[in-house]
């Protein structure tokens, strides 16, 4: 039987650290270069964006990272530190604000997604259905 390629990324990010945003969606871009078809790269950035975004913006710990590539699916999963609070859901953007839609987004493009409550803290996490781009050698990655 042959075994599938899995690919992982893992990343600290530090406290309230907003600079942690852009080099997780260059992080998974990376993880990303040889997977999925058009678009899930994108949406995949775009998405662990969103959840990082909160972890730091929310919480007053740092958070981690983790984006796993497997044969059939990518998981991202971004744990944070922060005591038991209520956990964290989609709801409808007010007029004129420029926040609150990242779970929305989560929501709306994840094939699935959800929130597991750790010993300290919580892990949110989605996943995509990911296939190797035609032409590429999957195992590469």
């Amino acid at each position: 039987m042959k075994e599938e390629a899995v690919s992982q990324l893992r990343r600290r990010l530090g406290r309230a650290d907003l600079r942690a945003v852009p080099e997780a969606r260059r992080a998974v871009r990376e993880l990303l270069r040889h997977w999925g078809g058009p678009g899930q790269s994108e949406v995949a950035e775009l998405l662990t964006s969103e959840l990082v975004t909160n972890a730091l913006v929310h919480t007053d710990e740092g958070a981690v990272l983790t984006a796993t590539v497997g044969p059939r699916a990518l998981r991202v999963e971004v744990r944070d530190f922060a005591g038991r609070g209520r956990p964290p859901r989609p709801r409808a953007p007010q007029e004129g604000s420029t926040n609150g839609r990242g779970l929305v987004l989560v929501e709306s493009l994840a094939d699935d997604w959800g929130v597991r409550p750790c010993g300290a803290g919580k892990s949110v996490w989605f996943e995509l259905g990911v296939e190797p781009v035609a032409g590429t050698d999957a195992e590469a990655a």
